[in-house]
């Protein structure tokens, strides 16, 4: 009976489908276990073989708890709205909804075929209806909610109102926005709705307000942090600017602290909570005021505010920088420095937040003409922009102290001797080894200061003599004492936008009176994507669903209608903005448990019984985006208490990458530029294409120019010479190096080019030449790359399990390294776990059927199949599963020498292998007489007495020359051993009748006979 994986996988997906195995109850008796991978966007490529990876190994885990007696949550869904379907809808004018769906099913079927078992009954789709009215209930909820830092949770909004109506807003200790006004309770009571509701938009934890926005113009939309990739949209790449636009917003950063402590309580790599620390960046210092001094074209009193870590250097102040989108460098720059100044803000405004962060090299600024007042020493502070400076961090501006921070120290060397730069003040004085003290400025005669122990203060008047410490507490004092400054903890962490100029997002459930947010009651929820003729934005800049006819608001009827009934009294417009990718996912695992669920997101009985995610498996890249909105969501719910938990999930495990082997050839292009009187004889053609072989192309890099390169610029010499120029004077034109990604499709296991194939495939291709060996043979480079379409790399999964079985995909993908790690893929390797899948077929099956027997097992046997329980129990519960797959390889091979066919072992077997084989496990079990499913058989319990060794085989050395092994039960005593080797016959041929002067035994070890 032989192996055939295509009837056995077919045959037990079709039963897991029909008998719903996997199905998990809200109400079991069990303990229960929760295990959830980041579910995926719907792309129309579909899978890659490196995508199940994460979902591999949290099958493994789920099969394994349910074997395990758990109750077991796995599900899945999709993330599904998102850019690229909406893309596709403006490019062919197909309904988002439509490609998505089409998407989706290909997906399911990848999925179903590589045999998962997860609960389908609890699937969402975030971009249904159904799923993202919660979404819109969720906004609401946020919306009617602030953060008291006093209870250190968010409460009702209308808690709020109530103190501001008693005692004005004087006392309150809330997270708002920085310029809110202070208020008395006559003030507020006397304050019209329309002001209240201004107000309140400062306080509320989701909130419209002007800001700073990532803006991608050729996608029309705003982009996160996280969807820019050096200066470009991830998506296409396009150029992204930085500009002010009114915008949803999330006050995360009321959040900060307990994000920050929450990490302390959760199961992740320190890597991980790394990345978040250091997105939330908590510092502490002091805030300071320079009131900026006047001038004839700037008139108006105003102040500088920055946060600084290190207060103990204010007389240190040299100049300060603001960010070039600070709200006061309009007012503040001289018309001197206005063209400039505008010129270097509008070179700022296409460099992603990101990649001016990461930009360490680049020196750049402009001096504004204006000057700040120091708060102590009342001198004159220069007033630069410069992009190191972020308008969103802290708050837009610094004070530079050049002594004592390395890059306001690079700065003021770069402008040294221009217009607005004085000369660097030092204000530390280096303790010397004996106890003295340096007082030259030799300590920042090459490099900044930026030591916090080993000096006292100079130049600093009342700071003179003190160290780093008591110098921070006496300046903040200070600064207090003038009203200048005032001790604080600040963080990077700032609030995230939470509109996009898209059409497939989530709607708002917002409508607006006199401008102002009005928020929809829930019980009318969902407010659904209205049906629009055009995904662009409108022409007058509007988002798309400005294109919609049917988008108002009609709060007699409660109903969405069409425009043309906008009156402003009883019909208002409706927002246009949408919801980011991310909105859907900030709660999706607690939708998972109660999916059905009408009347709530989900029940209570059922978020108390699952609590939160045990474990959870996806990217890294997921660090400072996802998991950040995930945990604060999650917070916020437990803190308005439709939540259990604080944190989302307990454990997370970044999987690694597979990565794929990409193959290229080598672009290199030639041609000249003619210099001759009779211009009438020349043919000017477009300069020649070339593909040369790699070595040359890496000579290229280096700069070298050899032969090669020498006889193409001879040949197109040649050309000219045959277009009717004897004797051209000419420039020579050679283009850089370009290496060109090629289909793997057309390259063999020699890495032979089908160049043909290459030219067809592209008809920017047809004229290029060729460069081959002597064979007329072209072989590619090869590099190991990310796994993706573009770079024409992609192994599918569908092509592996129809070869292979899905069985082997599995096994092969585990086998290739720890999860974590990235790992290249070969598909050369994975006939190998294939022949072990048939070997273990052949433990059951001859050619005529099943051959297990009743018999007793050797202890032997009984050794291979605990030591591989013992193995295999260890590897899962430590997520090492690519060393269990070669113990399965180890076990069955030692089981095939031991001619096992006994049941008491191969039944167990069968169990133990499937997590990771399911179908062939499940098939097995089958065949040996069970009736059902394999997928709650109690797993395997490893037992150590089966790995006790009862004999030993010791090595019989005469002189400490090994001669023979024998084997004796460890239970005999030194003397019962001696004896037994004594009168051994191997033992009276190599003594000949001598007696050994000495036997030296140590038992279980060694045997040696001396003399």
């Amino acid at each position: 009976m032989k192996y055939f994986h295509e009837q056995i996988e077919a045959k037990w997906q079709k039963y897991w489908a029909d008998n719903h195995t996997f199905a998990a109850s809200n109400s079991s008796e069990k303990p229960k276990f929760y295990v959830l991978d980041m579910f995926p966007y719907p792309s129309g490529a579909g899978l890659h073989v490196g995508h199940p990876l994460g979902y591999i190994a949290s099958d493994i885990v789920a099969r394994y708890k349910r074997h395990q007696g758990f109750n077991v949550l796995h599900p899945q869904g999709y993330d599904s709205f998102g850019l690229p379907a909406e893309q596709y809808a403006i490019q062919t004018g197909q309904h988002p909804e439509k490609t998505t769906r089409e998407n989706i099913a290909r997906y399911r079927e990848q999925l179903d075929k590589i045999g998962f078992s997860f609960d389908w009954d609890r699937e969402v789709r975030t971009s249904n209806p159904e799923y993202y009215k919660w979404t819109q209930w969720i906004f609401i909820q946020l919306f009617e909610s602030y953060y008291c830092f006093e209870a250190n949770q968010a409460l009702p909004i209308a808690n709020l109102v109530a103190i501001f109506e008693k005692e004005g807003n004087a006392t309150v200790n809330v997270a708002c926005d920085d310029d809110v006004p202070g208020f008395s309770a006559n003030e507020w009571n006397a304050f019209s709705e329309d002001e209240k509701a201004r107000l309140l938009l400062k306080y509320r934890l989701t909130y419209l307000a002007e800001t700073e926005v990532n803006w991608c113009p050729a996608l029309g939309t705003v982009l996160a942090n996280d969807e820019i990739v050096n200066g470009v949209s991830e998506r296409g790449g396009h150029p992204v600017i930085r500009k002010k636009m009114t915008q949803w917003s999330m006050r995360i950063s009321a959040y900060a602290e307990r994000l920050l402590q929450g990490l302390e309580t959760i199961d992740w790599t320190e890597s991980l909570k790394e990345s978040q620390r250091n997105w939330i960046g908590k510092s502490v210092g002091a805030s300071v005021s320079f009131r900026l001094i006047p001038t004839t074209d700037n008139p108006q009193p105003a102040t500088i505010d920055v946060f600084t870590t290190r207060p103990d250097t204010i007389f240190g102040v040299t100049f300060m920088t603001l960010a070039p989108e600070h709200e006061l460098v309009a007012q503040i720059t001289t018309p001197e420095q206005k063209a400039a100044v505008d010129a270097y803000i509008e070179a700022t405004a296409k460099r992603s937040e990101r990649d001016r962060m990461a930009d360490v090299k680049t020196i750049s600024g402009v001096f504004t003409g204006a000057y700040a007042e120091h708060p102590f020493t009342k001198e004159p502070i220069p007033v630069w922009i410069g992009d190191y400076v972020l308008a969103g961090y802290g708050t837009g501006a610094v004070m530079a102290v050049p002594c004592g921070d390395e890059r306001d120290y690079a700065f003021a060397n770069y402008f040294k001797g221009t217009v607005g730069m004085p000369e660097i003040k030092n204000i530390f004085s280096p303790l010397t080894p004996e106890g003295g003290i340096d007082a030259s400025d030799e300590c920042i005669a090459t490099e900044a200061f930026s030591k916090k122990e080993g000096f006292q203060f100079k130049n600093s008047d009342f700071l003179n003599g003190l160290d780093y410490k008591a110098g921070t507490q006496k300046a903040i004092e200070e600064l207090e004492k003038i009203g200048a400054g005032k001790a604080k903890v600040n963080y990077r962490l700032r609030d995230a936008v939470f509109s996009r100029q898209r059409y497939w997002g989530e709607p708002f459930p917002v409508y607006y009176v006199n401008g102002l947010p009005q928020m929809i009651d829930a019980q009318h929820l969902p407010i659904v994507l209205p049906e629009v003729e055009k995904y662009l934005p409108t022409e007058d800049g509007q988002p798309p669903l400005g294109n919609a006819t049917v988008w108002a608001w009609d709060t007699k009827q409660c109903t969405v209608v069409s425009n043309q009934f906008i009156d402003h009294v009883t019909v208002f417009p409706l927002e246009l903005n949408t919801m980011p990718g991310w909105a859907g996912s900030s709660w999706y695992w607690m939708r998972y448990m109660d999916a059905k669920n009408e009347s709530e997101f989900a029940s209570e009985s059922a978020l108390q019984y699952w609590q939160n995610v045990d474990l959870y498996i996806g990217g890294s890249e997921h660090a400072t985006g996802h998991l950040l909105y995930a945990r604060f969501w999650n917070k916020f719910l437990k803190d308005r208490g439709f939540a259990p938990t604080e944190e989302p999930f307990k454990k997370l495990i970044n999987q690694g990458m597979i990565l794929g082997m990409s193959a290229f050839v080598y672009g290199f292009s030639v041609g000249i530029k003619y210099t001759v009187e009779d211009l009438s004889k020349i043919k000017v053609s477009k300069p020649q294409r070339y593909i040369i072989p790699k070595d040359s192309y890496l000579k290229g890099l280096k700069g070298e120019y050899d032969e090669l390169i020498n006889s193409l610029v001879q040949k197109e010499l040649q050309k000219s010479r045959d277009n009717g120029v004897l004797n051209p004077t000419w420039d020579l034109e050679l283009s850089p190096f370009v290496p060109i990604h090629v289909d793997v499709s057309f390259v063999n296991l020699s890495d032979e080019l089908d160049i043909e194939k290459f030219k067809n495939w592209n008809p920017n291709f047809e004229s290029l030449e060729f460069i081959t060996d002597k064979d007329g043979k072209y072989i590619v480079g090869r590099e190991v790359e990310k796994m993706s379409k573009s770079k024409y790399n992609v192994v599918n999964p569908d092509d592996i399990c129809n070869e292979y079985g899905a069985d082997t995909l599995r096994l092969y993908e585990m086998f290739l390294g720890p999860l974590e790690q990235a790992k290249p893929w070969n598909t050369a390797g994975i006939t190998g776990v294939y022949g072990f899948l048939k070997k273990l077929w052949r433990l059951y099956f001859d050619d005529n059927g099943l051959v297990v027997v009743n018999d007793e097992p050797t202890a032997d046997m009984y050794k291979t199949l605990h030591k591989t329980i013992k193995k295999v129990t260890e590897d899962i519960e430590n997520f090492s599963f690519n060393t269990s797959v070669s113990q399965f390889m180890i076990c069955v091979n030692e089981l095939a020498q031991q001619k096992c066919r006994h049941r008491a072992i191969l039944e167990p077997l069968a169990v133990l292998i499937s997590p990771y084989a399911p179908h062939i496990a499940e098939e097995l079990w089958n065949q040996l007489g069970h009736e059902g499913s394999i997928a709650t058989v109690a797993f395997p319990q490893f037992e150590a007495k089966y790995l006790v060794e009862s004999e030993k085989e010791y090595p019989v050395s005469f002189n400490g020359k090994m001669r023979f092994t024998i084997k004796l039960p460890l239970d005999l005593s030194v003397a019962e051993i001696e004896a037994i080797v004594m009168a051994d016959e191997r033992t009276q041929n190599q003594l000949q009748g001598r007696i050994p002067n000495k036997v030296i035994i140590v038992p279980g070890k060694i045997i040696n006979l001396v003399g």
